[in-house]
């Protein structure tokens, strides 16, 4: 299993802050895809996905055990 996290918007446009997912050997693409077929106002734009505390690409594969978090842009000041 995978544990997703949803953070700032993202939570809220999915209703769940976090969610485990039989998503292993899947890419990181894939899993964009899956979670914009589950939740039709998933809105990723510039999102960026971390898995395991670090950035990750389009063609990483995920693995059992692996925590993805999905982040949205963000600004400061």
């Amino acid at each position: 299993m995978i544990s997703l996290h949803y953070f700032a918007g993202l939570k809220e446009q999915t209703g769940v802050s976090e969610e485990k997912v039989d998503l292993a050997g899947r890419t990181v693409d894939e899993l964009w895809q899956w979670a914009m077929d589950k939740y039709p106002d998933f809105q990723t734009g510039a999102a960026r996905v971390a898995v395991n505390e670090e950035y990750a690409l389009p063609t990483d594969v995920l693995e059992a055990g692996d925590v993805v978090a999905f982040i949205p842009p963000v600004s400061g000041g």
